[in-house]
C-alpha cells in the first residue's frame, strides 16, 4: 500500500499562468483534490480522468482539513488546494496541527504558491526590494488588540508592509486605524503606497498613490494593499524600494572621521519622524542626536526661531568673539579648529583662583562664582551650559539686574535638582538666542555639539559636518 500522503499546494493569486510546474504535477498526480469550488477552474483542465472533486464551501477549512485526512488515512494521495501561497494565511498551518492532533502517519507535503502580495507587488514595480512585513487585519481568530501592536511596531521599525484583508463588509474601520497608526510612529505623508484589486484576474487593477492621500473606501476584501519604507518611492509609474546598490557613497569628505560624520547625519535625517523644520533647528537637532543616539531630541530640542543661523552670523560678522562655558568639559568638546577659523575665544572660569574664593565668601557653588566672574569680563558673551544648573539661574538673576546681556545662552544642564526649573527660567527672555534641551537631559557633550552645530551652520545646507575634525 502506498504511502498516505496530503499535499497542500498553493494555487497562486487566482490566474492559470501563476499556478507553478510543482503543483501542476502534484494535480496529476493526486487521487482527490480538496478545496473551495471557485478554484477548481482553475485546475480541473489538469487533473488525471477520473480525480474527484470535493468542494467544501467558504469558510469551512476545519471542515476540509478533516474531510482530507478520513481520504489520505483510507490510501488516497489527496490534494488540498488553497489559493496564493498555502502557508500564507492558508490551509498548511491548520493541516499540520491538525496532523499533530490526531497523531496520524499521513505525510504532508507543502507546495508554495505565488502570495497575492508578491503578485501586487510585481504590479506595482519593485516595492519589496528591502525588509517586509505582512499583516492580516481580520480580526476572527486574532485579537484586534494584538493585531495593531503589530501595525506599530511595522510603522516604528520601517518595514515595507502588505495588507491582506483589509476590508470587509464588516470590518469598515480598521484600515483606516492602520493609516492613522502609521502616520502617528512617524511614516511620512509622502510614503507611497500601492493596491492592487483582483491580483492577476480579469478583473484587475492597479494604483499608486501617498499615505497622505490614500483613501480606505477605494479597498475592498479582494484588494492586496502595500506601504512604503521610509526609501520607497514612486516613479515613471512604478512604486519601488531600494535594496541599496545605488544608495550615495561619495561624500566629498576630507578625511575618514569627516565622512564617518556625514554619513551618520544623512542616516539621522532620514529617520526623523518630522523633516518639517527650519534648516537652522534640523541642524542642531541632527548635531544631538549624533551626539547622543537619542531621537527623543526631537521633543526636547528646542531652538528659538533662528537662533542658530543669528549667532553663526554674530560670529562670522566678528560680534561675538568669546564662549563662556559653565565646565571645563564643555570648553574640551568645542572644535578648536572651528574656534581658530572663526576667530572665537572660549572661557571658563570654574580653575580661575578667584573662583574658589568668591565662591567661599558668598556661600554660592563653584559654577555660580565663575559666571559672576565671567559676567563682570564678558558680560555679552555667548553662555554654554552643559552641567550646572546653579550657574544658569545665576545667569538669569544677572541678566535679570542688568548686568549681563548675553548675545546667545545655549542650555543643558543635566539632572535632577534645579534642571528643569533653569531651563524654564531662561525662556522669558525672549531677545537672547537661546538653545534650550527641555527636561532632565543635557551634558556637557550635548552643550558642546550644539555650539558646534552654530559655528559650522555654513555646511548645514549640504549636510556636511565635520569640517573642522
Amino acid at each position: 500500500m502506498k504511502q498516505p500522503k496530503i499535499i497542500v499546494a498553493g494555487l497562486g493569486p487566482g490566474n492559470e499562468s501563476d499556478i507553478t510546474p510543482a503543483v501542476m504535477t502534484a494535480l496529476q498526480e493526486a487521487d482527490v483534490v480538496v478545496g473551495y469550488k471557485y478554484y477548481f477552474r482553475f485546475v480541473t483542465p489538469h487533473l488525471r480522468p477520473g480525480t474527484e472533486c470535493i468542494d467544501t464551501g467558504m469558510k469551512r477549512e476545519r471542515t476540509r482539513a478533516e474531510q482530507a485526512f478520513e481520504l489520505a488515512e483510507h490510501g488516497k494521495t489527496v490534494c488540498v488546494i488553497s489559493s496564493g501561497d498555502a502557508g500564507i494565511y492558508g490551509m498548511t498551518p491548520l493541516i499540520y496541527e491538525m496532523k499533530r492532533e490526531r497523531g496520524s502517519l499521513v505525510e504532508i507535503v507543502s507546495l508554495p504558491g505565488i502570495s497575492a502580495f508578491q503578485k501586487a507587488a510585481a504590479l506595482l514595480g519593485a516595492p519589496v526590494g528591502h525588509d517586509f512585513c505582512v499583516i492580516s487585519l481580520s480580526d476572527l481568530m486574532t485579537p484586534w488588540e494584538r493585531i495593531e501592536r503589530r501595525i506599530r511596531a511595522a510603522a516604528v521599525a520601517d518595514f515595507v508592509t502588505a495588507v491582506y484583508n483589509p476590508k470587509s463588509e464588516g470590518r469598515y474601520w480598521q484600515l483606516y486605524r492602520l493609516k492613522e497608526l502609521f502616520l502617528q510612529e512617524g511614516r511620512s505623508p509622502e510614503t507611497p503606497v500601492g493596491y492592487v484589486r483582483q491580483a492577476g484576474r480579469p478583473e484587475e487593477e492597479v494604483h499608486i498613490t501617498t499615505l497622505q492621500d490614500f483613501d480606505p473606501e477605494e479597498v475592498d476584501m479582494f484588494t492586496v494593499v502595500l506601504i512604503g519604507n521610509s526609501q520607497s518611492y514612486e516613479w515613471n509609474g512604478a512604486m519601488i524600494t531600494p535594496r541599496g546598490y545605488y544608495r550615495e557613497t561619495d561624500t566629498d569628505a576630507t578625511c575618514i572621521g569627516q565622512d564617518i560624520m556625514i554619513r551618520s547625519f544623512r542616516t539621522i535625517d532620514k529617520e526623523l519622524k518630522n523633516q518639517d523644520i527650519p534648516l537652522d533647528h534640523k541642524w542642531a537637532l541632527l548635531h544631538a542626536i549624533h551626539t547622543t543616539a537619542d531621537f527623543e531630541m526631537e521633543n526636547l530640542l528646542h531652538t528659538d526661531t533662528g537662533a542658530v543661523a543669528s549667532l553663526y552670523q554674530g560670529i562670522a560678522e566678528g560680534r561675538i568673539k568669546t564662549i563662556v562655558t559653565d565646565v571645563t568639559m564643555v570648553a574640551s568638546g568645542i572644535r578648536k579648529g572651528a574656534l581658530q577659523r572663526l576667530g572665537v575665544e572660549v572661557k571658563c572660569y570654574l580653575s580661575d583662583p578667584r573662583t574658589a574664593d568668591l565662591a567661599t565668601e558668598k556661600g554660592i557653588t563653584r559654577t555660580q562664582a565663575g559666571i559672576r566672574l565671567a559676567v563682570e569680563e564678558h558680560p555679552e558673551a555667548f553662555f554654554v551650559f552643559g552641567n550646572a544648573p546653579t550657574a544658569l539661574i545665576e545667569l538669569c538673576e544677572l541678566i535679570r539686574k542688568g548686568k549681563a546681556h548675553p548675545a546667545g545662552i545655549v542650555a543643558a544642564p543635566v539632572g535632577f535638582v534645579h534642571v528643569q526649573e533653569s531651563k524654564h527660567m531662561v525662556k522669558p527672555f525672549t531677545q537672547i538666542p537661546k538653545i534650550i534641551v527641555e527636561g532632565r537631559k543635557g551634558g556637557s557633550n550635548l552643550a558642546a555639539t550644539l555650539v558646534n552645530a552654530v559655528l559650522c551652520y555654513d555646511d548645514a545646507e549640504k549636510l556636511r559636518p565635520g569640517r573642522d575634525l
